[in-house]
């Protein structure tokens, strides 16, 4: 079973119930879903980590 992150309700959800725009996955378990929030945060800041690296000059 694949389990969504709600980003609208905060609420996490077992199986797609709510619109795709307001809702992060698929996740393969609860407790990944229920760090949605953090993954995102996590992964946004390793894209602007690369992006500075792309343009700093060697």
């Amino acid at each position: 079973m694949a389990w969504w992150y709600n980003h609208r309700t905060g609420e996490v959800e077992e199986g797609p119930q709510s619109l795709g725009s307001d809702r992060d996955g698929p996740f393969d378990s609860r407790a990944d879903a229920e760090r949605a929030p953090q993954i995102a945060a996590e992964r946004a800041q390793a894209w602007r980590d690369e992006e500075e690296g792309e343009e700093s000059p060697n």
